[in-house]
């Protein structure tokens, strides 16, 4: 089966856009239900703003989120 990608360009979005918790988890490659469950025990720390009972995410901390999650392999960090 073929992996597809987000149709949301994260990079071009301005810090603050605030994108729905379908588009997120799609940016996210994770399912809704497990936003919630981030949202819920406060895993990952990932911000989210509520708004009439609908929840969102700023564009800004979704690339910062990627960023702090972004790892190095061995030979990168020198053990290789």
């Amino acid at each position: 089966m073929q992996q597809q990608h987000s149709s949301i360009d994260i990079d071009a979005l301005p810090a603050g856009c605030l994108l729905d918790s379908n588009q997120t988890a799609e940016v996210l490659r994770t399912a809704k239900k497990t936003l919630a469950v981030w949202r819920c025990t406060g895993r990952y720390g990932l911000p989210f703003v509520k708004v009439g009972g609908k929840v969102f995410y700023r564009a800004g901390d979704i690339k910062t989120f990627l960023e702090r999650r972004t790892r190095l392999g061995a030979e990168e960090r020198g053990h290789g």
